[in-house]
């Protein structure tokens, strides 16, 4: 199976994942996933990518962190997270639209958040425990996409790993360098 990520929209929209329809053929319910997915663009995938890459990825892609953008891109992003608590996720199903079951929008959504998985644990509590229903939204959603949610967010997990690994290092000879030149002005 190809991962869902590498996919666009438009062909993931036509997968079917344990019998369920990631795109439903209603065409009203269809209007509302489309809304989402193109609120999420403007919206969550914004705020989500900006505070990211100007947080963390930026070093390790060779660029300058560039805090303006990330306190711009937190914003958004807050405000993101707090939209699809309060307006998204209504109604009385565990899913985007009060749906039942996943949707290429659910998807589409939760794979942005995870994104937030490279950030620092503190920053990424700090970000998501405000959101109780959009914990709740991710933790149904993975379920509901099990094993394949985890296959496609592989490489995101060593991504990570990697990033965490740099930054022991990075403290490690930041360490190092303050306790030499700690000892070389006391000499």
């Amino acid at each position: 199976m190809v991962p869902l990520e590498r996919e666009s929209q438009k062909t993931r929209k036509h997968y079917n994942f344990s019998k369920q329809s990631l795109y439903p053929s209603d065409l009203f319910k269809r209007s509302k996933i489309e809304s989402v997915l193109d609120w999420h663009h403007s919206n969550l995938r914004r705020g989500a990518a900006t505070y990211v890459l100007n947080t963390t990825l930026a070093p390790a892609l060779g660029l300058q962190l560039n805090p303006q953008a990330a306190a711009e891109g937190e914003k958004l992003l807050f405000a993101s997270l707090a939209k699809i608590e309060s307006v998204w996720l209504k109604g009385n199903g565990r899913f985007l639209l009060g749906s039942s079951q996943p949707s290429v929008a659910d998807l589409s959504l939760v794979c942005e958040i995870m994104q937030l998985e490279v950030l620092e644990e503190k920053d990424r509590d700090r970000i998501l425990n405000p959101y109780k229903k959009v914990q709740q939204w991710m933790e149904d959603t993975k379920r509901a996409t099990r094993p394949h949610f985890e296959e496609t967010h592989g490489i995101l997990f060593k991504v990570k790993a990697k990033l965490q690994k740099q930054q022991l290092l990075g403290a490690n000879n930041a360490t190092n360098s303050s306790i030499k030149t700690s000892l070389q002005s006391k000499m």
